[in-house]
C-alpha cells in the first residue's frame, strides 16, 4: 500500500517541498516531485517591512495549505532559533504557518536537522553539497533545481525536505501512525 507523503524544510524565502508516495511496504519513496516555494515580495518603497513579511506568509499559507491537504503524513524539518531579529521574524512566520497546520488538524512529524542530515546522508554534520549529494544518489529522476543543467543552490531546500521525510518514517510517532493503515 502507498500513502501520499510530503515532506517540508520552512524558510521565509525558499521553503523546499518533497511531494511523493511512501511505500509502506518497502519504506521506499517513488520519484519525489520537487519544489521550492518563493513568494514574491512587494517592492514598493512606500510599504512597510511587515505588510510586506503579511504577504509573503499569506502566499506560503496557501501554498503549504493546499500541498498538506494532499498528503496523508506531512514532515517537516522544524526551524529553531536564530542569531538575528530578521531571522527571528522569518522563524516566527514559518512556525506560524506550522502552527495553522495544526490548528486545520493537520498532523506534523517534527524532526531535527540532525536528524535530516543522518537520515539522508548518514553523517549528523552534513554540508549543504554532501545533502544535495546524497539526495540526488537516491532520486536521480528526480526534478531537482538546475540551471542549464547545473544544480543550483536551491537543491539544498528540497534535499532537506527529502531528509525530512527519510528522517520522520524512522520516529516513533510515524510507526505508531503506520499501525493504522496496517
Amino acid at each position: 500500500m502507498k500513502i501520499p507523503v510530503v515532506g517540508f524544510d520552512p524558510s521565509l524565502t525558499h521553503w523546499g517541498v518533497a511531494e511523493s508516495e511512501l511505500d509502506l511496504t518497502t519504506g521506499y519513496l517513488d520519484t519525489p516531485v520537487l519544489e521550492v516555494l518563493e513568494p514574491r515580495k512587494i517592492t514598493h518603497k512606500a510599504v512597510r517591512q511587515n505588510s510586506i513579511d503579511l504577504d509573503v506568509a499569506k502566499q506560503l499559507a496557501i501554498a503549504v495549505l493546499d500541498k498538506a491537504k494532499r498528503a496523508k503524513v506531512i514532515f517537516v524539518e522544524c526551524p529553531v532559533g536564530s542569531q538575528s531579529a530578521r531571522a527571528m521574524a522569518s522563524y516566527g512566520i514559518c512556525v506560524g504557518i506550522l502552527g495553522t497546520l495544526l490548528a486545520e488538524d493537520i498532523q506534523l512529524i517534527e524532526v531535527t536537522a540532525t536528524e535530516v542530515k543522518n537520515a539522508l546522508s548518514g553523517v549528523s554534520t552534513a554540508s549543504k553539497a554532501q545533502m544535495i549529494a546524497a539526495a540526488v544518489s537516491l532520486y536521480p529522476t528526480a526534478n531537482f533545481p538546475n540551471f542549464r543543467g547545473k544544480l543550483t543552490l536551491a537543491a539544498e531546500h528540497v534535499a532537506d525536505a527529502i531528509g525530512a521525510i527519510h528522517a520522520g518514517v524512522n520516529t516513533p510517532l510515524f510507526r505508531n501512525l503506520m499501525k493504522l493503515y496496517a
